[in-house]
C-alpha cells in the first residue's frame, strides 16, 4: 500500500528552494568575511607590535649608547690620568662621584691596568682586589670600549651600596601561566654597563673606567617606550600599550599595572613565552596573557656580552580594542546577513508568485475549456517555457473552436489582442514623454544654483532702491524689509552651497591663535551683548604661531561662536580656552557653552552638509564648511555635547615646526 505524499504547491517548493540557496550563500559569505576580516585585524595588530618592539629596542640601545658615551668621554678626561699618576684618590673620588650623580649612573668605578679597583665613586670605603667583570676583562684584553647588559650577583652589587642591593632584590609574585620555580626571590641585579680604557699622557694603558645603571625598579626606559610608541592612549580606563624589561622571566622594570594600580614588579612571564624566547632565543609575536589581561605582544631576548640570554624586552597592546572591533564587525555582518536573508526571501516570495501565477492561470483555463467554453484564452506576456505552453494552449483552443465553427470568437479575440497592444504602446509612449520631462527637469535643477544668484542680486538691489524712495510709507517699508531679508537669506544659502562645492585653497601665513580669537570676538561684540552672554577667556600666555589662512580661521571661530550664541537665547557663558596638546605639536582651541546642547543622535551628523537643527534659520552648511577649512589646515574639529548640558567644540591646529622644537628643548 502506497502512503500518499503530502501535497505542496509549486510556489511553496520554489520559496523553499530559493530560501535554502539564499541562506547557504549568505552563511558562507558571512563566515568567510568574518574570518578574513578578523584575521586581518589581528594581523595588523601583530604588525603594529612588531614595529613597536623595534622602537623599544631602539630606546634600550640608545640608553646603552648614552652610558657608553659617558664612560668613554670621562675616561679621556685629563684629570683622570693626572690624578692616577699623582695617586690623588681624594680628587678621583670627588670627580667620579660628581660625574656619576650628574649623569644618573648607579655605579662608576676606576681600576688599574690589571683590574684592581682604585676608586669606587659610590661606596669608596669598600676595598676589593680585582673587579671580576666580563666587560672589564674585554677592555683589558682588547683596549677598546665595551657596553652590554649584565646580571650581577647580590654580593657584588652590595659592594657599591646596600641600597642598590635592596633595590635589586625582588620577591616573586604568583602569576598565572608562569613556569614553576623553586626560588621565591631574585637577589641579583641587571645592569646596563660600559667600560673604557684609561691611558696616560703618553698613550700607555693604565686602567679601566667602568660604569652602569641598575635596571631593577628603574622605570625610565619602559616609560619612555610607552610615551614614544603609545602616547598615553587608553581604552576603557586602561593604558593600551605597555613595556617591560625582564631579568630571566621576572619583571624588574615595567608599566604593566596590577588591579590595584601598582606596577606589576615581581610578576613573571608565561612559561610558553619563556621557553621560546629565553629557552630557544626565538622572538615571540602573538597573543599572550600578561598579569591580568590578554595582550597582543612582542618579546625578544636580551643577551649579555658573551651572547647568553639573560632576559627579555617586551612591548604589548591590549587585545580588548581589537577583540571589540572584531565583535562589532561580526555583529555588523550578521545584521547585514539577516537583513539580506529577509530581503531576498521577500523577493523570492514575489518571484515565486509571479512564476506560479501563469500556471494557475493555465489550470483555470483548462477547467473553463473542460466546461465547454472554447472561447477562453490565456494571456501570455513571457517568452519562456510557460509562455510557450500558454501559447500552445491558446492554439489548441483556437483549433478546437475553428473545428466547431468558432470563427467569430476568434475574430473577437484578435481584436481584443490588437486593443491590448495599442494600450501597451500608448502606455509606453506616455512613459517616454514622462522620462523626457524628468530629464529636462534634472538639467534645469543642475544649473539653478548658478543661475538663481543673479536674479536674487537684482531683486535685492532694486528692493533697496525702492525702500530708499518710499521712506515715508511704513506699511510698504515693512513689506520691502521682509523681501530684502528673505532675499539675503536666499543669497546666503546659495553662497553657502557654492562655497561648500568649490572651497578655495587657503593662503597660509604665520599667525597667533589668540589674536585671531580676539579679532573674531571683536566682530561679534554686539551679538554677544544682545544675547546677554558672558565670554570667559583662558588663553595660554605662550601661545605659539600657526601657519593658517587668518580669514578662513576667523570664519570657523565666528561660526562656532554664533552657534553658541544661538544655543543660549536666554543668556549664558561661553568659555574659550587655548592650550597645547599633550605632545605640544598642536594648539587646541576649546569653545564650551552652557546652552541647550545637542541631542546624542544628532552629534554624529552635526558636520554633515545641509544638516541643521535651526529649522528655516539655518542652511546646514556652516559647520560643514568649517570642517573642510580645518581639514585643509591639517587640523581637527570635534564636538562633545548632551541635551540641555551645553556643547564643547575643540579645534586643533598644528604649530610651527621650529616652535615645537624650541619648546621640546626647554
Amino acid at each position: 500500500m502506497k502512503i500518499p505524499l503530502p501535497m505542496h504547491s509549486l510556489r511553496t517548493k520554489l520559496i523553499v528552494s530559493f530560501s535554502l540557496v539564499i541562506a547557504i550563500g549568505v552563511i558562507l559569505f558571512v563566515v568567510a568575511s568574518i574570518t578574513v576580516i578578523g584575521n586581518t585585524i589581528i594581523r595588523q595588530a601583530q604588525d603594529k607590535v612588531r614595529l613597536d618592539i623595534n622602537s623599544a629596542r631602539e630606546v634600550y640601545t640608545n640608553e646603552a649608547e648614552k652610558i657608553k658615551d659617558v664612560v668613554r668621554l670621562t675616561a679621556k678626561r685629563f684629570f683622570l690620568a693626572d690624578a692616577i699618576d699623582n695617586n690623588d684618590k681624594n680628587r678621583l673620588q670627588k670627580e667620579l662621584h660628581r660625574i656619576m650623580v650628574s649623569e644618573s649612573l648607579d655605579i662608576l668605578t676606576l681600576t688599574g691596568e690589571n683590574g684592581r679597583i682604585l676608586i669606587r665613586a659610590r661606596n669608596p670605603t669598600v676595598r676589593d682586589d680585582i673587579l671580576s667583570n666580563a666587560i672589564v676583562d674585554n677592555v683589558i684584553a682588547k683596549r677598546q670600549v665595551f657596553v652590554g647588559t649584565q646580571v650581577v650577583e647580590r654580593d657584588v652589587v652590595a659592594r657599591d651600596g646596600i641600597d642598590l642591593a635592596e633595590r635589586a632584590a625582588i620577591s616573586f609574585v604568583p602569576t598565572p601561566k608562569a613556569r614553576p620555580r623553586a626560588e621565591t626571590e631574585e637577589t641579583a641585579g641587571m645592569f646596563i654597563e660600559a667600560a673604557a680604557p684609561v691611558v696616560d699622557n703618553y698613550g700607555d694603558f693604565i686602567g679601566v673606567l667602568y660604569g652602569g645603571k641598575l635596571l631593577n625598579r628603574n622605570y625610565a626606559i619602559v616609560d619612555r617606550v610607552k610615551d614614544i610608541v603609545y602616547r598615553g592612549e587608553q581604552y576603557r580606563g586602561r593604558d593600551i600599550g605597555t613595556a617591560t624589561i625582564f631579568q630571566d622571566d621576572l619583571r624588574i622594570s615595567t608599566n604593566v599595572m596590577n588591579t590595584d594600580g601598582s606596577r606589576a614588579i615581581g610578576t613573571r612571564v608565561s612559561g610558553e613565552v619563556y621557553n621560546q624566547v629565553v629557552g630557544q632565543g626565538i622572538p615571540w609575536v602573538g597573543r599572550a596573557f600578561v598579569v591580568n589581561a590578554w595582550y597582543i605582544t612582542a618579546y625578544e631576548p636580551i643577551k649579555n656580552i658573551d651572547g647568553d640570554i639573560i632576559g627579555m624586552l617586551y612591548v604589548g597592546m591590549l587585545e580588548a580594542p581589537y577583540v571589540d572591533l572584531r565583535h562589532r564587525v561580526v555583529v555588523t555582518f550578521v545584521g547585514i546577513a539577516l537583513f539580506s536573508v529577509v530581503l531576498l526571501s521577500v523577493i523570492a516570495y514575489f518571484s515565486s508568485t509571479e512564476i506560479a501565477r501563469p500556471i494557475n492561470t493555465l489550470l483555470f483555463a483548462t477547467n473553463k475549456v473542460a466546461e465547454g467554453d472554447l472561447s477562453y484564452r490565456v494571456q501570455s506576456t513571457s517568452r519562456d517555457e510557460i509562455g510557450k505552453l500558454a501559447e500552445s494552449f491558446n492554439h489548441m483552443t483556437a483549433e478546437l473552436e475553428k473545428v466547431t465553427g468558432g470563427y467569430r470568437t476568434l475574430a473577437k479575440t484578435l481584436e481584443q489582442k490588437v486593443e491590448e497592444k495599442t494600450r501597451e504602446l500608448e502606455r509606453t509612449q506616455a512613459q517616454l514623454i514622462q522620462s523626457e520631462k524628468l530629464t529636462s527637469l534634472g538639467k534645469m535643477a543642475a544649473g539653478i544654483a548658478h543661475e538663481v544668484n543673479n536674479p536674487l542680486t537684482s531683486i535685492l538691489l532694486n528692493s533697496h532702491l525702492i525702500a530708499e524712495k518710499m521712506e515715508h510709507n511704513s506699511s510698504l517699508q515693512e513689506n520691502l524689509k521682509l523681501i530684502i531679508e528673505e532675499t539675503k537669506r536666499c543669497s546666503s544659502i546659495i553662497k553657502g552651497l557654492l562655497d561648500f562645492s568649490r572651497q578655495s585653497m587657503p593662503e597660509k601665513q604665520p599667525a597667533h591663535v589668540d589674536k585671531i580669537i580676539e579679532e573674531s570676538l571683536l566682530l561679534l561684540e554686539s551679538q554677544v551683548l544682545f544675547h546677554n552672554v558672558t565670554i570667559k577667556k583662558d588663553l595660554t600666555e605662550d601661545a605659539p604661531s600657526v601657519m593658517v589662512d587668518t580669514n578662513k580661521i576667523k570664519q570657523v571661530f565666528t561660526n562656532i561662536v554664533l552657534n553658541a550664541l544661538d544655543a543660549m537665547p536666554n543668556g549664558g557663558t561661553l568659555t574659550i580656552t587655548t592650550q597645547y596638546s599633550h605632545d605640544r605639536k598642536y594648539i587646541e582651541v576649546i569653545f564650551a557653552d552652557t546652552g541647550c546642547g545637542i541631542q546624542e543622535e544628532d552629534v554624529g551628523r552635526i558636520f554633515d552638509p545641509f544638516y541643521t537643527t535651526k529649522g528655516m534659520n539655518g542652511s546646514g552648511l556652516g559647520l560643514a564648511i568649517s570642517y573642510g577649512i580645518i581639514e585643509q589646515h591639517n587640523g581637527t574639529i570635534m564636538v562633545k555635547s548632551k541635551k540641555n548640558m551645553g556643547a564643547t567644540f575643540t579645534v586643533t591646529l598644528p604649530v610651527l615646526e621650529q616652535q615645537t622644537k624650541e619648546k621640546s628643548n626647554e
